[in-house]
């Protein structure tokens, strides 16, 4: 039967589905500088973004069949050359969706009433002059969220907006519209979301918040100082979805200007060496990459990526 490298972890359910099936599953971490010469003993080997499978390490690998991601991003896998070598690539898009989304608002909730600054301030003993400078925090309903990119996490970040009264503003290249299920107590109601009336200077120009959910492997950031410029004043910006996808310098200078309130960043283009001046900025909510670190999204990850690999090792 097939041997699989879990290279990055996998929740135990997931493992276990892949032994009941009779695979062969080492969760031993191989270094990657070490993986060239180990790796050709597997049928398949499962990565999350810490693990490198570029194209001379598939080279290396003649018995390589599928390469898996468990999460959305294939940022660090040849996908193409992959391909090209009749090795299947899969990753797990909808295991971790509400997660993310979930994460996206705790983002937009904690600027919105200042708790990161609250609790990086509130030992210092003065709670009533603390009290009277956190008066002014804002409701979310009424507002209105830009979301740039309506795919899985997208609608799950459209769905929570919809649920709390918020506006939705989607840009999206792919979708014309979206089918939005809100979940209400035992029922449920669908809510169709358009998307081709919204451009992206509309989208700028009225969103009290932006929240961007889209595949970014490079080159010119998303939003920069030309996008951050057509923002209504004090808008705030939140990213779960991967660094460099907002201009970090630029969001310092909204900040510095007062065009941007705040700004939530999960994701960093230094990753695992983030920008000591956005860790430090009392404008910036910061978390370490952690949008699908839950108990459930890693369960469902798990799972997802057992069926897959299943599938296809057994094809």
């Amino acid at each position: 039967m097939a041997k699989i490298l879990i290279n990055d972890g996998i929740h135990p359910d997931g493992k276990k589905m892949m032994e009941d099936a009779g695979f062969t599953v080492n969760t031993t971490k191989i270094p990657q500088e070490e993986l060239a010469q180990k790796l050709p003993e597997y049928d398949a080997i499962c990565v999350r973004s810490a693990t490198k499978v570029r194209q001379e390490l598939i080279d290396q690998c003649p018995n390589l069949k599928v390469i898996a991601r468990g999460g959305v991003g294939l940022d660090n896998i040849d996908v193409d050359y992959a391909k090209s070598k009749s090795i299947q690539v899969v990753n797990t898009p909808a295991a971790s969706s509400e997660a993310v989304a979930e994460l996206t608002f705790a983002h937009i909730y904690t600027l919105s009433r200042s708790l990161h600054k609250a609790n990086r301030e509130m030992n210092n003993g003065e709670f009533k002059k603390l009290k009277k400078s956190y008066a002014k925090g804002v409701q979310l309903r009424g507002k209105t969220i830009g979301i740039i990119g309506l795919g899985r996490i997208g609608q799950e970040t459209a769905r929570i907006a919809l649920s709390l009264g918020m506006n939705v503003l989607p840009v999206d290249k792919m979708l014309d519209k979206a089918t939005i299920t809100l979940k209400l107590g035992g029922g449920a109601a669908p809510v169709s979301v358009e998307v081709k009336t919204t451009d992206m200077d509309t989208m700028l120009s009225s969103s009290d918040y932006i929240s961007v959910h889209v595949p970014f492997s490079g080159g010119k950031a998303i939003i920069g100082k030309e996008e951050i410029q057509k923002l209504k004043d004090g808008a705030i910006l939140v990213n779960t979805a991967r660094g460099g996808t907002y201009d970090e310098n630029a969001l310092l200078e909204g900040l510095q200007s007062g065009k941007l309130a705040g700004v939530g960043l999960d994701v960093f283009e230094n990753e695992p060496q983030p920008r000591k001046e956005l860790l430090n900025h009392p404008g910036i909510s910061v978390s370490p990459h952690i949008g699908a670190a839950t108990t459930e999204a890693q369960r469902n990850i798990g799972i997802e990526l057992a069926e897959k690999l299943i599938k296809h090792l057994n094809c």
